[in-house]
């Protein structure tokens, strides 16, 4: 009698995963055991990246997989390949994202790019990956998970159904800031899409406080006086990206998840700490704000959200 294969191990993809936040989430799914994907758009990072996880996690199986969040094209020749390679993915982590641009920039298809590449990509590539998602989620199988990366900034923002390109008026942190209550109200919209049509999925939020990252560096550079500021501060109020990763890996591993949650850090002002449970603004609890974000969005990228693919 000859012995079966032994069942590969659960796959996670984590974009922008080539620095910072994401490698470290990155490290810590290999860490338990996950087969993981960085998606990201520099294959030289990409590749330094996987020698990290490697070296943090001997024996990890990790790879790069080319992704270019400013692009609608790109995001569907990612889910294309995926979907050729796989047949489950079991954790989804919504982690690239830039801060802060000082001068309205656009992506390929025309979108700000804070808009653009934070939320819309996101959105997209979510959908075209839900079939590999159920998959994960069928049978007797504990549900796939996927984790939107917000912000403390979220508490700030406001969805500008009338302006969301920034073509009016725009300013750099009232963008960031719109992506990522965005990208809250994306995760509990999701959840509501699963249960309403029994995609078996646990779609959650996680946000990393203030984390001392490059993104963070070239955000606050936008603003002079600010970035001043923090440079005087953070080491008192903010953590290091492998601890502003926590939130997150609470959100994609934990047992005491339970849909539509939220973490973020439990020091003062969720600035740093332990996971936790994290505040919403009033603007992430408005339904109606949720619904009309999601129909404007499947209409922006095209998004069908079939799970039959």
């Amino acid at each position: 009698m000859t012995e079966s294969a032994p069942a590969a191990a659960p796959l996670a993809i984590v974009t922008g995963a080539t620095a910072g936040l994401g490698l470290e989430t990155a490290k810590g799914l290999a860490a338990n055991g996950y087969r993981v994907i960085v998606a990201g758009r520099n294959a030289d990072k990409g590749k330094l990246a996987c020698h990290a996880v490697r070296a943090h996690q001997p024996g990890a199986e990790i790879r790069f997989e080319w992704l270019d969040l400013d692009s609608l094209a790109s995001v569907r020749q990612f889910a294309a390949r995926l979907r050729e390679r796989e047949t489950e993915l079991h954790r989804l982590i919504n982690n690239a994202g830039i801060m802060a641009l000082p001068k309205r920039e656009r992506t390929e298809d025309g979108f700000e790019r804070q808009f653009g590449v934070n939320y819309l990509g996101h959105f997209l590539l979510t959908s075209l990956l839900l079939p590999l998602l159920v998959a994960a989620s069928s049978g007797d199988s504990a549900p796939a998970r996927v984790v939107q990366l917000s912000s403390l900034a979220h508490r700030g923002g406001k969805i500008a159904f009338d302006d969301l390109n920034g073509e009016r008026d725009y300013d750099p942190w009232r963008a960031y800031r719109q992506s990522k209550l965005a990208m809250l109200l994306f995760a509990q919209a999701l959840q509501r899409q699963s249960d309403r049509h029994g995609w078996g999925l646990l779609s959650v939020a996680a946000h990393p406080g203030l984390s001392r990252t490059a993104l963070f560096d070239a955000g606050v550079k936008s603003r002079a006086l600010i970035g001043q500021a923090f440079k005087l501060v953070m080491p008192l109020i903010s953590q290091t990206a492998d601890q502003g990763a926590r939130p997150t890996l609470h959100a994609a591993l934990a047992d005491d998840v339970g849909p539509g949650d939220y973490f973020g850090p439990d020091g003062f002002s969720e600035t740093r700490g332990a996971p936790k449970r994290a505040h919403r603004s009033t603007a992430a609890r408005d339904q109606a704000v949720e619904d009309r974000l999601w129909t404007v969005s499947c209409e922006l990228t095209g998004a069908a959200w079939s799970a039959d693919g």
